[in-house]
């Protein structure tokens, strides 16, 4: 993979393979092939009608680095931002990295600020929810119900959801892993499922390979990904790298997240992944939250990725 700051890339090969940070774009898929709607502002004329729902990812409270020294208040940014949306989400997704280091006041300052938006949220961990002793503090506060280290399922709107754990004994740099157990509840959770059911999955690292040197991907995804390959629709979310990325690979459109807190570079530009700092008035900039419809009738849901800037 390559980003667009390498030369030769054809505009279609950029819209096959990724798509980077470009301000609140709205899209949608034709013909296997990502096609921008326009800006924000033209996405929110259209108000739509189907399922929406809002994506979060890696707020790291508790982080307080040059990179971003206040990432508390840059979440709450990004709540007031979809408190005042002009169209209210029927829930919202986090995807990981909830706090930076699992401490109790980590959790607890989450949940006050993400509460403010008095929407459902539905929680899967990242690495740095699982650092205490028996990811306790995690499970606590967002593992009831859920099955071994906190995967579920649930239906809305007719679109079947599906979070999934990837970051269980995560070793520095490695590639997130699924394991036999949690891929044996997914293909029993799917069974049942008619093949013209939209399917979400959301999980904290890619399911797809973005940077495998850096450890961007889950290494048993295949065996995931075989038992979705029936369905006509079929979104993956995921946070984890901090930066907007697009993939579609037949029925599967994988889509990675902004972080709320801080960016990362961009894959093979640094040394190594982590907390990169830009200058404070590009921050919110490269920071935000993405919003997902689903229209009955239409294969593909519609994606609009918006800044905290903007």
């Amino acid at each position: 993979m390559t980003s667009n700051n390498d030369s030769g890339l054809s505009r279609r090969k950029i819209l096959e393979c990724m798509t980077w940070a470009g301000t609140g774009v709205l899209w949608t898929v034709a013909g296997g092939v990502p096609r921008s709607m326009g800006i924000i502002a033209e996405a929110e004329a259209a108000q739509p009608s189907g399922l929406t729902f809002l994506q979060i990812s890696d707020s790291h409270i508790g982080f307080d680095k040059p990179a971003n020294p206040n990432a508390i208040g840059t979440l709450e940014e990004a709540i007031n931002k979809i408190k005042n949306l002009p169209v209210k989400p029927a829930f919202i997704i986090h995807t990981g990295d909830v706090t930076h280091l699992s401490k109790p006041s980590e959790f607890d300052d989450a949940d006050r600020i993400i509460a403010q938006t008095r929407l459902d949220v539905h929680y899967v961990p990242g690495e740095h929810d699982f650092l205490d002793d028996d990811q306790k503090l995690y499970r606590e506060h967002y593992g009831r119900g859920t099955k071994g280290a906190g995967w579920y399922s649930f239906d809305a709107n007719g679109v079947h959801f599906i979070g999934l754990v990837n970051v269980v004994d995560l070793k520095a740099g490695g590639l997130g892993k699924l394991g036999p157990e949690q891929l044996e509840w997914l293909e029993d959770d799917l069974k049942a499922r008619a093949a013209s059911t939209p399917i979400v999955v959301f999980a904290h690292i890619p399911l797809w390979t973005v940077y495998e040197q850096w450890g961007w991907g889950t290494e048993d995804s295949a065996r995931a990904l075989e038992y979705l390959k029936r369905f006509g629709s079929v979104t993956v979310l995921n946070g984890h790298i901090h930066q907007i990325m697009q993939k579609v690979e037949g029925n599967v459109t994988f889509h990675t997240a902004r972080s709320t807190a801080f960016p990362q570079p961009a894959p093979g530009t640094a040394a190594s992944p982590g907390p990169m700092k830009v200058p404070e008035e590009k921050l919110r900039t490269v920071l935000g939250v993405t919003d997902v419809t689903f229209k009955r009738g239409q294969q593909r849901l519609a994606i609009i990725d918006e800044t905290l800037q903007g």
